[in-house]
């Protein structure tokens, strides 16, 4: 019987690292292709892009590692019946069942390993993934001078090169306008050509002008007269230093991420899901108290939170008009007064409500990760028993079609949550729950020899119903 677990489990673990490496180039190259526009050109170091790659990876791994494991367990009972291997086991008295047993206990172990990561080590990576996407997002092109066009990046200038050479550095047709605070541009320069390359503290960017000419407006010596004179420079060469600080990537403090569901453990969504439902209770509570002093149309009995209204027309009972408008003004006055009080606590009780839902939702995908993991297994593990076929052929258009409705359901089922069209439990784990008797149907089909997928059994099924017209008896 060890020989056999062992056959099973190198038939499992093989398929499963590689299709778990496959899927998780997949989903990193999908980041790329997303965020290419925001990465590339921006001049950094290749650390910080495999910095971001790395913690992408880590937050990809709550889509791959469901997938690899039903991918896999296809795989590996598909290629076991496709050998004839699955023959032998049974006909050595061995059921399906005892032999679906250790790697069912690898895949426990391994949703295990799932909630401990998406507990302690997700929450972390979520939070070094988003800070630095959004400092790396932030971050200012590289292309410091595109041409023809006027650009504001450097404080102070506005610069516009018409042409530069394909080396980046040469350039024609310079034209820099110098922006003095609080006064307008009184100093322009133009240059035919220039040279443009970094100092080596890469601190400034050093513009070396050839052949140019500089305009400067200055006011008159002269404090009563205050005619302005121009000035004009004309230059074989000279260089002008621009300030690169605001290029350089700024970090932004993690701490102001950490308020967020994704970077949070369960211990933390507990307490912000324990502290905001007694913060709603506590809003429900004094609602009434906060309410009743603005309330002068009702007797409200101390006993009892129902409000008695007087007569309506004991208000038509004054015989003086102005006094009967006067109190209808009032009455109109507290009413918008009252009003614009409830939508206050009506909207702050609905983001309250939904910032729960999220965050209860957040909590249960700590454990829906592991339970996928099983129940995928079920369905992969039959499957791959029924078809009979291994490699990455049909496996992977089976698991496809199955990982498709696990997602495209589970992703229904936790906007609905969110919305509050479902309680944040079912939300969660809807996909779980419909696909598990799946798993137990496809199971009980293997463990009996079902032909599910023989299309010569639904060919005879077809003809029984529906006779072929040459077909006599």
């Amino acid at each position: 019987m060890k020989k056999i677990h062992l056959l099973l489990l190198k038939s499992f673990i093989r398929p499963f690292i590689v299709t778990l490496v496959i899927v998780m180039f997949v989903l990193l190259m999908l980041f790329l292709f997303k965020y290419i526009d925001d990465l590339i050109g921006k001049g950094f170091a290749w650390y910080i892009i495999l910095e971001l790659m790395m913690y992408n990876s880590a937050t990809n791994l709550a889509m791959a590692l469901p997938l690899s494991v039903l991918l896999s367990s296809i795989m590996t009972y598909g290629s076991l019946g496709e050998n004839y291997e699955l023959v032998a086991i049974k006909s050595a008295g061995i059921s399906l069942r005892r032999a679906m047993y250790p790697m069912m206990v690898v895949v426990v172990i391994l949703s295990f390993a799932a909630f401990l990561f998406s507990d302690y080590m997700l929450p972390v990576a979520n939070l070094k993934y988003y800070s630095l996407l959004y400092d790396a997002r932030k971050q200012k092109s590289a292309d410091l001078l595109p041409e023809n066009v006027f650009t504001n990046r450097f404080p102070g200038y506005t610069i516009k090169v018409q042409r530069k050479d394909p080396d980046g550095q040469t350039l024609y047709g310079i034209m820099i306008y110098k922006k003095e605070p609080r006064e307008a541009n009184q100093s322009v320069t133009f240059a035919k050509s220039g040279l443009m390359y970094r100092s080596k503290d890469d601190l400034f960017l050093i513009l070396k002008l050839k052949d140019g000419v500089t305009y400067v407006e200055q006011k008159g010596e002269n404090n009563f007269n205050e005619r302005e004179r121009l000035i004009r420079y004309r230059f074989g060469e000279t260089e002008q230093r621009l300030d690169l600080s605001d290029f350089k990537m700024t970090r932004t403090d993690q701490n102001e991420f950490r308020s967020a569901s994704a970077m949070m453990n369960l211990k933390q969504l507990r307490r912000y899901i324990d502290s905001a439902g007694k913060q709603v209770d506590s809003n429900l509570s004094v609602n009434y108290q906060l309410l009743t002093p603005n309330i002068k149309y009702f007797t409200i009995p101390k006993s009892s939170k129902t409000a008695k209204a007087l007569p309506v027309d004991s208000l038509y009972k004054i015989k003086n008009k102005s006094e009967q408008l006067s109190a209808l003004s009032n009455a109109s006055s507290e009413i918008r007064q009252v009003q614009d009080f409830l939508r206050f606590r009506v909207n702050n009780y609905q983001d309250t409500s939904k910032s729960i839902r999220r965050y209860t939702l957040e909590f249960q995908r700590k454990f829906t990760l592991g339970a996928a993991c099983i129940v995928l297994f079920l369905i992969g593990a039959p499957l791959g028993a029924i078809i009979r076929k291994g490699g990455l052929g049909l496996p992977v258009v089976f698991s496809v079609a199955f990982f498709l409705v696990y997602h495209i359901v589970g992703t229904i089922g936790e906007k609905s949550a969110k919305e509050g069209d479902l309680s944040p439990f079912i939300g969660a784990w809807i996909a779980i729950i419909a696909l598990f008797p799946v798993g137990v149907f496809l199971t009980y089909k293997a463990a009996t020899d079902s032909a599910l997928f023989d299309m010569d059994m639904y060919k005879r099924f077809f003809r029984k119903i529906f006779p072929h017209k040459g077909a006599k008896a």
